[in-house]
């Protein structure tokens, strides 16, 4: 889907693409309960389910084990569980309300996995960074950090001679550009050629071969 925005979009003139991919700090443990009942309240959830919801997520005992040695149990009423099923449906849930208002500005999001495509045209910028800026507010008022050193963006401009783009920043940091970005296991590039992912699926069984062969 986002492939398609980019390309879509590039087909007009004077246009391009600024690409953020986002990444959360501890992205299950910090959900709230009570912000999510009322979120689920708000999505018509049942009554009974919210309850069931909330239950599960509130007064959870957890104890750390390491060779014999346990640590104290602990009482902890924040964030959903890694590793449960349940969790990545929660968060989605959670950040449901995190959209984009903009029409040129989509956010997609799959799980914990959340991207926001700046469709730039004529050199303004103006929509697509004030939808990250608010995206970094949403976060400060939902209990979410964003993880600033694995969070990227890759420009696709095609322009002939493009010019030197500022770069872009999320409350007052710097966010690094990359050529290549690995997503949902497919690697993209800037250029939207698929050589290095044909590459690393190459390289897989090539690996697996010599390993056998030795």
């Amino acid at each position: 889907m986002g492939l398609h925005y980019i390309l879509q979009h590039l087909d007009k003139p004077w246009t391009y693409s600024r690409n953020l991919f986002v990444d959360f700090s501890s992205t299950f443990y910090t959900i709230i309960p009570g912000t999510l009942l009322n979120k689920l309240t708000q999505l018509s959830v049942p009554t009974s389910i919210c309850q069931w919801i909330t239950s599960f997520l509130t007064d959870r005992q957890q104890q750390v084990r390491l060779g014999k040695f346990t640590s104290n149990t602990h009482t902890i009423s924040t964030g959903a569980p890694q590793g449960c099923v349940l969790s990545p449906l929660l968060f989605s849930l959670y950040t449901n309300d995190c959209t984009s208002k903009h029409p040129y500005v989509k956010l997609l999001k799959f799980a914990d996995y959340t991207t926001v495509i700046g469709l730039i045209q004529d050199g303004d910028e103006s929509a697509n960074r004030q939808e990250v800026e608010q995206l970094a507010v949403w976060c400060s008022h939902n209990n979410l950090e964003l993880n600033m050193l694995k969070t990227v963006e890759m420009i696709v401009d095609f322009r002939r001679n493009p010019p030197a783009l500022p770069p872009l920043t999320i409350m007052d940091s710097t966010v690094a550009a990359v050529e290549s970005f690995k997503f949902l296991g497919t690697t993209i590039s800037q250029d939207l050629k698929w050589d290095i992912q044909i590459d690393s699926i190459v390289k897989r069984p090539s690996r697996g071969c010599t390993f056998f062969f030795n």
